[in-house]
């Protein structure tokens, strides 16, 4: 790029920085300079690399030269901008490349981090002396709200810039970041907010999300801001020479060429979807690791200090590889970065593209990947991915309405804070998108929730948190109260864990980080797994920590975590429909893939895309039924669970089911290659039939215990002591049912109720999916399972079900069902 000035509606300071780095100021970037100088809150959307998080700060960059300009040094300082993000690393890093120009134009700007892992005093320096610029996540915006005095912190905030603001708007981490927003729009009513993100599926959608509205007056939206497009993406698949497998997600068959990749780059970031697959393919890789390349791994459980130390080492060169998950797929800039693998299929083409841009960070160099599928159904996902990264044709979550147990905790959160008056709150409230649509009925209710737990538990005094005064003030009824609540911050709801720490003798020992409780309560002592990159030894638990030693064991087992699994994107699904029906769309697949879908063609039928292939054949004393909806493993799950109980009506006989992303088989005892499809996949089994599983079903107790700790009406952190996992379920079992008895309607159950049908059972995909099936159900009756059947039936885990049978556990060898599959006679 030839050196050239900066426009002049630039200070000489900056005009002089961008000349002397060689650059031109982007129009985007002079756009949102121009909108903050209107006073506009602005929607930034701009490909990896072109220079956005700059656009974002660049007027609060502009603000504060001018202010340090005219009252060098005695200027006090106050909050000028407040920058936040879904990630600690992203904070941090962010940070680490602001000061950059900020050095080089000589600013006297003081720019400081605040997250999870700020130490108290650095907390208590910040409260009391504001950093010009402050970094930090939604969790600590609302831990601000939940502080005495507070409101004088904000009065001065002239600009929030919220980072990809995409990951954060459809979660619940969004909704509460919504309502610390509207709280800051109250202590200061003139900042600005500014969204940045790569990766918008709606924009209109998250203009509105991003503004504050005004209760009762037109609906407003932030100003769109659009950068021009980056270089093309280049995207590889990778055709392995090993056998590809039919099912399983290690991709242990592609290690070998994942490894030569990684030697022929300069830095490599390997991604994968989950932890336990993170522990992996670590290990995996420096079994093959002849060349003794630095190869790192970086996952969300592992100790803090550990994930530094691996972005120091990033930052500063001196690493080959990294193996990580979403912990660093979120617009963190580390330069040398030349080439992403994703193990196993992306489940999404936002998430992709996301995770292309830590490739070649400059918005001219294309970013390059390698994509590695674990099996063979995932080629098809990722061969999907590749044609949507290609026509940057983009999914993602829709944005929802408020949740009421996130409402709960702000409301405490706000109590613990500055005094409110109800009105004033319910107002505030709805001036954040999430929650524009409250009506004063409901907010009275959480909030005699938040109180007093609801009309059912008000009699319990531990349930009563907060007290009103003569002048109708709310606030917590004990500084006890308020510290607890503080202690109990956030949306993010993981299984409880516990610490592993690394010991010989005594209580002292290197903390790595934390695995999931149920999976240590599963280990004896002397039983091995893998953890942090290393075999360790179970020794024994102690209060919440697991004590382990280091081992040379061989065959160590690997912790498996609830969270981090992802959803197929329901644009994929139908892509994958669309490829798997037409033969003209299989020339870019491995010879392999292409193989099993002409037998499948031959022994059976090939699912059509507005359609439902159901296949029905007898096994081993059983008989099944298995259909390829293609529509992701929740949705699956749920069909399985409803369909069994139309099944036991059916006298079927049902034994159990099984499901994975693409496919859904249900056993039992009698033939079921008779029975009216139609029927039996019709609609209507959204009504009755779920209401009846849900009621019976344990999945509600998990979802109403995760909206409790959410609502704060179970406490999982006190001071000095954190609940296990068995006391929680055992509290949240007891509240469940006394509320299910004396107050169905209950804030809390409602709550759990809409979290079940979005998230957990996908009612509303599944809905969509049974509209497009009716009248378009293929049926094949075959003699022996199809090819596409077997993925499905190899799956490990199973869901049992209520019904005449026990559930039947398949044993069978893969080869065995793969022969049989492929057998043409």
């Amino acid at each position: 790029m030839s050196p050239v000035a900066a426009p002049p509606s630039l200070p000489p300071a900056f005009q002089a920085w961008f000349a002397a780095r060689g650059w031109n100021v982007r129009p985007h970037q002079m756009a949102m300079v121009e909108a903050a100088a209107r006073g506009e809150d602005a929607l930034l959307i701009a490909p990896t690399g072109g220079g956005k998080t700059l656009g974002g700060f660049l007027p609060s960059l502009i603000e504060l030269a001018a202010l340090s300009e005219t009252t060098p040094k005695q200027r006090p300082h106050r909050l000028h901008t407040l920058y936040i993000s879904p990630l600690k690393a992203l904070s941090v890093d962010v940070a680490r490349n602001l000061t950059t120009p900020v050095s080089e134009m000589g600013l006297d700007l003081r720019i400081e981090t605040r997250t999870g892992d700020t130490s108290p005093s650095k907390r208590q320096r910040q409260r009391a002396s504001p950093p010009d610029i402050l970094l930090t996540t939604p969790e600590q915006l609302a831990l601000f709200c939940a502080s005495p005095n507070i409101s004088t912190f904000f009065a001065d905030l002239r600009h929030i810039v919220i980072d990809e603001i995409h990951a954060l708007a459809p979660q619940k981490r969004g909704d509460l970041l919504s309502l610390a927003l509207s709280a800051i729009s109250r202590w200061a009513p003139s900042a600005r907010r500014v969204g940045l993100s790569a990766t918008i599926r709606d924009e209109a959608e998250l203009a509105r999300w991003l503004a504050p509205q005004s209760p009762g007056g037109p609906e407003r939206q932030a100003a769109i801001i659009r950068s021009a497009p980056g270089a093309r993406p280049q995207v590889e698949i990778l055709d392995p020479a090993e056998r590809i497998p039919w099912a399983g997600h290690s991709a242990r068959h592609a290690m070998g060429d994942v490894y030569q990749r990684i030697k022929a780059a300069r830095l490599a970031l390997v991604f994968v979807n989950t932890r336990s697959q993170a522990e992996f393919t670590f290990q995996e890789l420096w079994r093959l690791n002849e060349d003794k390349l630095a190869i790192a791994l970086h996952h969300g459980s592992l100790a803090p200090e550990q994930r530094r130390k691996v972005e120091a080492a990033m930052a500063a060169g001196k690493l080959d590889a990294v193996v990580c998950t979403s912990t660093l797929d979120l617009g963190i800039d580390w330069g040398d970065v030349d080439l992403v693998i994703q193990m196993g299929a992306p489940k999404g083409s936002s998430r992709l593209i996301q995770r292309l841009g830590r490739s070649n960070h400059q918005l001219d160099t294309p970013s390059r990947a390698l994509l590695a599928p674990s099996n063979r159904f995932e080629h098809l996902e990722c061969e999907a991915a590749r044609e949507a990264v290609a026509a940057n044709a983009l999914d993602g979550e829709p944005l929802h309405a408020g949740a009421l147990d996130v409402l709960a905790q702000h409301i405490m959160g706000r109590a613990c804070g500055e005094p409110f008056m109800a009105d004033a709150l319910h107002d505030e409230i709805r001036t954040a998108t999430p929650y524009a649509g409250l009506d004063r009925d409901t907010f009275d209710r959480v909030l005699d929730f938040a109180a007093t737990g609801g009309y059912a538990l008000n009699s319990y005094e531990r349930f009563r948190r907060m007290v009103k005064s003569r002048d109708g003030l709310w606030s917590a009824r004990t500084p006890q109260i308020a510290q607890r609540h503080r202690l109990n911050v956030g949306t993010i709801v993981e299984a409880p864990m516990l610490e592993v720490v690394v010991s010989s003798r005594g209580r002292g020992g290197q903390r790595l980080g934390q695995v999931e409780e149920y999976f240590i309560e599963q280990l004896a002592p002397g039983d091995t797994f893998l953890f942090a990159g290393q075999v360790l030894r179970f020794e024994a638990i102690e209060e919440m920590t697991a004590r382990v030693t280091r081992s040379q064991d061989t065959t160590p087992k690997i912790p498996s975590y609830n969270g981090g699994k992802f959803p197929l994107s329901t644009y994929l699904a139908a892509r994958v429909r669309e490829i798997v029906q037409d033969a003209s769309l299989w020339e870019s697949l491995p010879g392999q893939v292409r193989d099993w879908l002409d037998i499948q063609r031959l022994r059976s039928a090939l699912p059509r895309a507005d359609g439902l292939l159901v296949e029905t054949f007898p096994r081993a004393a059983h008989f099944y039924l298995v259909c390829y909806p293609f529509e992701g493993r929740l949705a699956h799950q749920t069909l399985g669970m409803l369909l069994t109980r139309r099944l036991e009506r059916l006298r079927m006989r049902p034994m159990g089911f099984v499901a994975n992303e693409y496919a859904l088989a249900v056993w039992g005892l009698r033939d079921m290659s008779r029975l009216d499809l139609d029927a039996l996949f019709a609609q209507d089994m959204l009504g009755d039939d779920l209401d009846s599983w849900l009621a019976e079903s344990d999945l509600m107790k998990r979802t109403f215990r995760n909206c409790a700790i959410i609502a704060g009406l179970i406490e999982r952190r006190f001071p000095g002591q954190e609940k296990s996992g068995r006391q929680i379920t055992f509290s949240t079992d007891l509240i469940y049912n006394v509320l299910r008895e004396h107050e169905p309607d209950h804030i809390l159950l409602r709550a759990a109720w809409t979290d079940a049908g979005t998230g957990l059972l996908d009612i509303h995909r599944l809905g969509q999916a049974l509209t497009r099936i009716q009248g378009h159900i293929t049926h094949q009756a075959l003699s022996r399972i199809s090819p596409l059947a077997v993925p499905v039936m190899l799956e490990i885990g199973r869901e049992s079900v209520r019904g005449e049978g026990q559930e039947s556990i398949l044993v069978d060898a893969a080869d065995e069902l793969i022969a049989e599959a492929t057998r043409l006679d």
